[in-house]
């Protein structure tokens, strides 16, 4: 089985080169080829003599992953499902709007956290995705834009727990947002979790500028052990206490992410309790229509009801947005599109 590139760092494929006659330096060539040139292929990365381009061509593959599926909704929004090396596969998503071009990438084949609403982790976690298997998604997803656009943002919030794969991931973002890679600033990045007051401290420590955003999706303790079942272990003041953290470590607005399920946490009380527990803090409420999910009983509020919310917590002075729901013809919501092709074998596209 080929390597992948993207999984190793320069200074390990120069050695390899140096290994079999060739100068190292060619790898920051290689990588150059694959980061600001999208080139996908060994062949025609033309300033590499032709020797050490057939030579990589046998041992290694510029991707470890296939493109098993990829579909475009009506509102331009792009869907990958990637068959990994292991025949598991992930979700990614490419959405444009205006001039920013944002990427949405996973973590982890499946989740287990357990959120009663998603599709991620109906079936559990199987493994955490690799630091080139992160890469590999952003990198994609670039390519599919034309020359003269590129990524302007990434949110970390596709199938997975983010911060329960933190060292993986953070080594590959650190590849996205460096100079040698696609140079992506780390303010325009995004982790999302569900809340895992621990690795938040960590996260906090490591002197980064990424956005943290955490999924609260409900205002009180008891209704979070309902929705959240992870809340049972962490408790709701602990996740509080650690976003508090994050936004004293980094100077960085937390934003809280909250999915709006019908009758359920759209109410007029459970906006009030929203609001009595952010009133004090600087913080953005992101709200999110609930996306349905075949077998799950949720159903989406009614835009009366979104409105209302929305007029009660920013009526307290908190920061309030609706996302717009894009790629819903194309199963854009985590976990589904891999669900739809569960029993089917991966079939690369090429």
């Amino acid at each position: 089985m080929k390597r992948a590139l993207l999984e190793v760092p320069a200074p390990e494929l120069a050695e390899w080169m140096v290994a079999r006659g060739f100068p190292g330096f060619h790898a920051r060539q290689v990588f150059r080829w694959v980061f600001q040139r999208r080139v996908e292929q060994f062949a025609h990365m033309s300033d590499l003599p032709k020797a050490l381009r057939e030579q990589l061509d046998a041992e290694w593959g510029v991707f470890g992953t296939e493109v098993a599926y990829h579909h475009v909704a009506p509102d331009g929004t792009d869907k990958l499902l990637l068959g990994c090396a292991d025949g598991r596969r992930i979700e990614c998503v490419l959405m444009a709007e205006g001039d920013r071009r944002t990427v949405c990438i996973s973590t982890q084949v499946g989740c287990g956290m357990g959120c009663v609403f998603c599709a991620s982790g109906l079936k559990g976690v199987e493994r955490n995705l690799t630091r080139g298997e992160m890469v590999e998604q952003v990198v994609r997803l670039r390519n599919l834009l034309p020359p003269d656009e590129t990524i302007t943002n990434l949110v970390v919030m596709g199938m997975g727990e983010s911060l329960a794969n933190l060292d993986n991931l953070v080594a590959a973002l650190d590849r996205i947002c460096s100079p040698e890679g696609l140079g992506l600033g780390q303010r325009r990045v995004t982790i999302s979790t569900v809340g895992l007051p621990e690795k938040m401290m960590v996260l906090a420590g490591l002197g980064r500028q990424y956005h943290l955003a955490v999924s609260l999706h409900a205002p009180t303790e008891a209704l979070r052990n309902e929705l959240v079942p992870i809340n049972e272990k962490v408790g709701l003041g602990a996740v509080m206490d650690a976003a508090d953290a994050y936004f004293r470590n980094s100077g960085r607005q937390v934003t809280f992410e909250y999915v709006m399920l019908r009758g359920i946490n759209d109410r007029i009380e459970d906006a009030q309790a929203l609001a009595n527990l952010l009133e004090a803090r600087k913080a953005h409420v992101n709200l999110i229509p609930y996306n349905p999910v075949e077998t799950l009983p949720y159903e989406r509020p009614f835009p009366s009801t979104i409105q209302k919310f929305v007029s009660i917590v920013r009526a307290r002075g908190i920061s309030v947005s609706v996302r717009k729901t894009k790629g819903r013809e194309i199963d854009a919501a985590c976990g589904q599109l891999r669900r739809r092709f569960e029993d089917r074998p991966v079939v690369a596209i090429s």
